[in-house]
């Protein structure tokens, strides 16, 4: 996840979906077989990864079930654009069950790490809303990056600081119902390593912090792989998955560069048998920027990512 994805939300006002002039989505029989891992890992589609496309929430939903995902994660954004033309969130959330779905996690981008006390009242207010929208849809969680902190003229903020400003948008989440991961952002100013999250979810003061953590970002901020094998079941419930290639360097990479899973340079065999290590059940979310595919078709993409998932779970040994 990039904050680049906030800046062009102005190009999101274009697409507008009324639920009336939905098409009905239904379960794709070319959904993915069960299969060995079918209780280690999930498989999910991050919306990002079509997002160019411009094809609005409900057509996402139709092609990540007729490509035989079992969840989505769509973006907070997309979700209000939705609403605000006039679609049913709840009658969305409908839509999604009865295409074989599940809403895995969301994501926002509410500042609730942000240096300035008012600026995070409003982010928690603002979070506050976005969750309750995702709770009438039947999500469950929603990614807490470290926007308002990231970028390179941000002032550093203190960890502590930070494990309380985190316990604060949990406290949110827990009087919503809705679970706030901490996610790594490997190009931030602040919170762009392994060792960062895990510090700050571990400060808060409360039990059961969730992180999210993506292949990219760990790689981007420069932390070790095999900090992955700290994690529980609790504290890992959604990861990102993609792939880097060898160029550019680590230091002028950025999102545009994702591409699928087993097309880069990732250590994935290793990375997924950390990730299972733990008897866990584990939705990995495909999360990509990458221009090119979204010169392609959106079913195209979706479909070949969840393939390629599946390929580098298999050949992890799952």
């Amino acid at each position: 996840m990039n904050y680049s994805r906030r800046e062009s939300l102005l190009a999101l006002g274009n697409t507008a979906v009324a639920m009336s002039a939905a098409p009905a989505i239904a379960a794709s029989s070319s959904r993915r077989p069960q299969q060995d891992n079918k209780d280690t890992f999930r498989y999910c589609l991050n919306t990002s990864t079509i997002r160019g496309q411009k094809l609005g929430i409900i057509k996402e939903v139709e092609i990540a079930a007729a490509a035989g995902y079992d969840g989505i994660e769509p973006w907070i954004p997309n979700l209000r654009e939705f609403r605000d033309q006039g679609g049913s969130i709840p009658d969305l959330g409908k839509r999604i069950a009865d295409a074989g779905l599940t809403v895995d996690s969301a994501i926002g981008f509410a500042q609730w790490i942000h240096n300035d006390e008012s600026q995070r009242k409003q982010a928690l207010e603002e979070a506050r809303k976005d969750m309750d929208m995702l709770r009438q849809m039947g999500g469950t969680r929603i990614a807490a990056p470290p926007v308002g902190a990231h970028s390179s003229d941000s002032p550093i903020v203190e960890l502590a600081a930070a494990a309380e400003r985190f316990a604060a948008l949990q406290q949110v989440g827990t009087d919503a119902g809705i679970i706030p991961q901490l996610e790594v952002w490997g190009f931030s100013r602040n919170l762009s390593r392994i060792g960062d999250v895990a510090w700050v979810a571990a400060e808060t003061g409360r039990p059961n912090s969730v992180l999210l953590l993506d292949v990219y970002h760990i790689f981007k901020g420069g932390s070790d792989f095999a900090g992955l094998s700290l994690f529980s079941d609790q504290s890992l419930q959604v990861f990102h998955m993609n792939d880097f290639p060898a160029e550019p360097p680590r230091e002028r990479m950025n999102d545009s560069h994702r591409v699928y899973p087993g097309d880069g340079i990732a250590p994935l065999n290793t990375i997924l048998q950390m990730l299972a290590g733990k008897a866990r059940s584990l939705t990995l979310s495909l999360e990509l920027f990458n221009p090119g595919y979204w010169q392609q078709d959106a079913a195209t993409v979706a479909a070949e990512g969840l393939k390629k998932m599946q390929a580098a779970v298999t050949a992890a040994g799952f």
